[in-house]
């Protein structure tokens, strides 16, 4: 019985065959073609396939982007050509390598603006100093750069930082060190900045950091668009496009996500605008630009744009840049005992009850080292887009036509042994210090771009390394922080270098408590 069921099996069988050869042979040949090119994409991810290209390497190491970009990166000499799907605009040219970094963001900036594909990537932005090129931007940064520059300001933003981190996070940390409880502190940070930011650009404090940390939808909002925004880069723009016209996927997040941010920052634009709170005592941003306009000439959108822009640039560097040098310092203790002795012979900056200028914070000169080593290996933006105006040859002999876009991989510099040696893995503030002054090594910012190169240089710099110096000054000279065994800390696949998972830690009361 069971020979007759296999011989009626084989009859099944031979017959379609016998039948049709040709189709047999052609399915065995699309087999093997699919075998081998799965052995050559796990050898070689830059494999280029029929039609789809390069992205099933991509969607393949997508959780791990970034670390995918610098292996890439590491074999093909700092630069390469992404190839995407047939009959899409997902071609880009990617690279890590300074003199073309030099080249695109300072030499030939003219040629180099963002472009309109990345206006409509970050269609969220509008059109802020983000997104703006040519005379909208020159206007935005003069803008930006007056009130920034004024000395009010400037002590306005040592204060309000103070006083976040004396009123929230200290208290905070306490509460979690006198419970054992474990804390994220990722999320602590987010809070944190989110408050400063929203206090240094609207004079709205939304005190994210109050007791039960409350969810805020304006916060998550951001989230929920940096993480769908991320998502439009990896596949084909008309899908997307499709997408949002569903309202389904990612770009339905994003829809809802938008009316929050709206609600938010039109709510407090509106009411500066009717009430006309735009006296000479408030020092935060919006009202220092609407001061500056006679009659409030600018418009709704145009301060909504303005604040948006201004709000995730000042909230994500910072709280980033905080995250990962906490991170690294619970991996390199002898980091730990170095910033103890600075903070030691400058009591100063962490006692709360005396005011403290800029030369205060100027002598933290191992803190800004520490700080400047974190942002180099783990920078909070780590791609930066750019798109040609016309055809042009970068330094690498690359040749570059127009529109053709162009990713300046951030993350992936870092990591270079050619651009910072054979230690680039390692988290070496030495490397910032100079040997012979004493001072800070200067770095040019092609090389180092957490704050981005050229005439795009973020402006706000001075003002993240203020808040972030503060920030570790008053906590490491109470707490010692531990981070919690076997957690996996690695970065999420997104517009901002944040990490997946958080990052969760214990505080305890540091046995050689400086204050």
């Amino acid at each position: 019985m069971e020979f007759e069921h296999t011989a009626s099996l084989y009859t099944l069988l031979s017959e379609p065959i016998k039948k049709h050869p040709e189709a047999v042979v052609s399915f065995a040949c699309i087999v093997v073609v699919v075998f081998i090119q799965h052995i050559r994409i796990k050898r070689d991810p830059t494999v280029v396939w029929p039609i789809v290209g390069m992205l099933p390497s991509l969607f393949r190491n997508f959780e791990k982007i970034h670390d995918h970009a610098t292996g890439i990166l590491q074999r093909k000499n700092c630069t390469f050509v992404f190839k995407g799907p047939w009959f899409t605009r997902l071609n880009f040219l990617l690279t890590c390598d300074p003199a073309n970094v030099n080249y695109v963001l300072n030499t030939n900036f003219a040629n180099y603006p963002k472009g309109d594909d990345f206006i409509q990537l970050f269609d969220v932005l509008g059109n802020g100093i983000f997104n703006a090129d040519h005379e909208p931007w020159k206007m935005q940064r003069r803008l930006t750069h007056g009130f920034m520059g004024e000395n009010k300001f400037r002590k306005f933003v040592i204060e309000s930082s103070r006083n976040k981190t004396k009123t929230a996070i200290i208290p905070m940390l306490r509460g979690a060190m006198e419970d054992n409880t474990v804390v994220d502190l990722q999320d602590i940070f987010l809070r944190f900045t989110f408050d400063l930011t929203s206090t240094l650009v609207m004079g709205v404090d939304p005190c994210c950091l109050s007791p039960g940390l409350p969810i805020v939808p304006f916060a998550k909002a951001i989230d929920d668009c940096m993480e769908a925004i991320f998502i439009r880069h990896v596949v084909p723009m008309a899908f997307w496009k499709f997408m949002r016209r569903m309202e389904i996927g990612p770009e339905a997040k994003i829809m809802s996500a938008c009316k929050v941010i709206d609600e938010f920052i039109e709510k407090n634009v509106l009411n500066k605008k009717e009430t006309k709170d735009i006296d000479n005592l408030s020092c935060d941003m919006l009202t220092s630009c609407m001061r500056s306009a006679e009659d409030c000439k600018y418009s709704k959108t145009f301060l909504r744009d303005m604040a948006l822009n201004l709000m995730l640039a000042g909230r994500d560097t910072t709280a980033s840049g905080l995250s990962w040098f906490f991170y690294l310092l619970t991996q390199n203790p002898d980091v730990e005992g170095k910033i103890m002795e600075e903070l030691r012979a400058n009591p100063k900056v962490y006692d709360l009850k005396d005011d403290i200028e800029p030369h205060h914070l100027n002598s933290l000169v191992y803190i800004q080292a520490c700080l400047c080593e974190s942002l180099r290996l783990y920078p909070p933006v780590p791609f930066e887009h750019k798109s040609a105006v016309q055809e042009d040859t970068l330094p690498s002999s690359h040749k570059v036509k127009p529109d053709s876009k162009i990713m300046i991989s951030v993350y992936s510099m870092a990591r270079m042994e050619g651009v910072w040696g054979n230690d680039c893995q390692e988290y070496k503030p030495e490397r910032w210090i100079n040997p012979v002054t004493g001072k800070i090594r200067y770095e040019p910012s092609y090389k180092f771009m957490s704050f981005n190169s050229g005439p795009r240089t973020c402006l706000g710099k001075d003002i993240a390394f203020t808040q972030m110096k503060i920030a570790v000054a008053n906590i490491l000279s109470r707490f010692h922080v531990e981070a919690v065994e076997n957690q996996v800390v690695i970065p999420k696949p997104s517009i901002l270098l944040h990490m997946k998972n958080g990052f969760m830690v214990r505080v305890k009361k540091r046995e050689d408590e400086i204050f």
